[in-house]
């Protein structure tokens, strides 16, 4: 059964899960105590942000995790950088022995990445950066956002080019877990300078299509963003958006939307 992640989602000041309330059940966490005020059949994505490999640092986050049944696996870097340019330099290596000790030490644990695109939104590129082989990693998270201003008509193309730029890249279907666009606006720019508008209800069940069309049953899908994090709107003040994935993530058959 696909799990369902939002980023951000996780237990909120209250320490209530609100994501919980539209059917999310697997929560972003960043400590044992969040992990462990979890609901009943909800499991963590431990958010360690961590590329250099297996230091000292990476030990002391992981090991407080080990033995912990709420744990899913562990969200070791979002987009890290294979060359440097735009961010830390984050070696395959490295990641692959992050990897390997966590499912040395956790057995049955997941360990995930969200990619890095070296390309554009219109020609997307992962090829020389990660995969399963050079890193041993489970599930890497592919995070084309289609809906965006500058023109009247949402290209949901993008998300096709992606997934199939990760293929290509030697990082297999069953492998991969399609990032659903829940933002918008706000000080975040695409990569042509415009900017990300927040996807209406018809547009985020398009969104969700249109990858289904590629990944019916992924291992957990992923909504970008549960909260606003630089001024933009997202999931968690959007009903229209909610009803979407509260009618999603409480279906277990995944049928396409109609």
């Amino acid at each position: 059964m696909t799990l369902h992640y939002a980023a951000g989602g996780g237990l909120d000041a209250y320490g209530q899960f609100s994501a919980g309330q539209v059917g999310f059940n697997l929560a972003d966490v960043q400590s044992v105590d969040q992990l462990n005020a979890l609901p009943e059949g909800v499991k963590g994505l431990v958010w360690l942000n961590q590329g250099s490999g297996v230091t000292q640092s990476f030990i002391d986050a992981v090991t407080p995790y080990i033995g912990n049944p709420k744990v899913y696996g562990f969200y070791l870097a979002d987009e890290p950088d294979p060359t440097g340019t735009w961010g830390p330099l984050v070696k395959a290596a490295d990641l692959k022995a992050e990897s390997d000790w966590i499912h040395a030490h956790m057995p049955g644990a997941k360990t995930f990445i969200t990619m890095m695109n070296m390309g554009s939104s219109a020609e997307p590129d992962f090829a020389h950066t990660y995969n399963p082989a050079n890193t041993h990693i489970d599930y890497f998270g592919i995070d084309p956002y289609p809906v965006r201003s500058g023109s009247g008509q949402v290209d949901y193309t993008m998300i096709d080019k992606a997934f199939a730029a990760a293929v290509q890249a030697a990082i297999p279907a069953d492998s991969i877990i399609p990032v659903y666009q829940t933002f918008g606006g706000g000080s975040w720019t695409t990569d042509t300078g415009g900017s990300y508008v927040l996807p209406t209800a018809l547009q985020e069940r398009a969104i969700i299509n249109e990858w289904a069309k590629f990944l019916p049953s992924p291992a957990f899908d992923f909504a970008y963003h549960w909260n606003s994090q630089y001024g933009d709107t997202a999931l968690e003040s959007s009903p229209a958006l909610q009803q979407v994935f509260l009618a999603h993530n409480m279906s277990d058959a995944h049928l396409l939307f109609v």
